[in-house]
């Protein structure tokens, strides 16, 4: 007599089932098997925070005016000024015998040793082109030698080999003497860069004005 194949129990045929539908399930979804991990979003930085904050920020028309940036002023060395300022007056000294000075008035004229008669000539003749002036009134006596240091050294980086130096006659000084005419007299003479000068002619001031010879700053 042949043995008959028993049958599957009921709940292994079920167990079956389900493993093969999960392989089913599986095979149609691979990638569901590699999934990489879950990364937060990143956070918004804060420009991005500012232009949400002012999303809804009306602008301000526009003025119509330029806007051009100032530049700075530069720095001001005052204690280099004040020390150039010195030299200038230390520079240029008054006459020893000062009142001597006032009280002659005799006609400024002056050339350096050395320096051609015909030179001389040629300066009180108007016969050098005046290239620079000096006005000095209104100044006092230090403010003067200050502007005439200055004026001086300013003519010979700028090769100005005749030039002019308005001192006045002195009407309005104490005693109507003409202070500032023998100052200017004597810092002329110390300079080493005046060739000669003397008193200009009446077209170009008179007894109220000197006319320089400096030498020339190329050689």
């Amino acid at each position: 007599m042949k043995r008959s194949r028993s049958a599957l129990a009921p709940a292994s045929f079920e167990a079956l089932v389900r493993v093969r539908r999960m392989l089913r399930e599986q095979a149609a979804s691979p990638a569901t098997l590699h999934q990489a991990p879950h990364k937060p979003k990143p956070q918004a930085d804060g420009a991005v925070l500012f232009r949400r904050a002012v999303a809804d920020a009306i602008p301000l028309p526009p003025s119509g005016r330029a806007d051009i940036a100032r530049p700075r002023p530069k720095p001001v060395a005052h204690q280099r000024q004040a020390d150039e300022r010195q030299v200038l007056v230390d520079a240029l000294s008054d006459p020893w015998d000062w009142e001597t000075a006032v009280s002659t008035g005799e006609e400024l004229l002056y050339s350096r040793p050395g320096v051609p008669t015909a030179a001389l000539r040629k300066l009180r003749r108007g016969g050098w082109v005046i290239r620079g002036e000096l006005d000095l009134h209104g100044h006092t006596g230090d403010e003067a030698r200050i502007a005439v240091a200055a004026f001086l050294n300013r003519c010979m980086i700028e090769d100005r080999r005749c030039v002019r130096i308005i001192h006045g006659k002195g009407h309005g000084s104490k005693n109507r003497l003409p202070v500032l005419k023998n100052k200017v007299r004597h810092w002329l003479m110390q300079r080493e860069d005046v060739l000669a000068f003397c008193q200009a002619r009446t077209v170009d001031g008179g007894a109220g004005a000197v006319i320089v010879l400096l030498k020339s700053s190329s050689r």
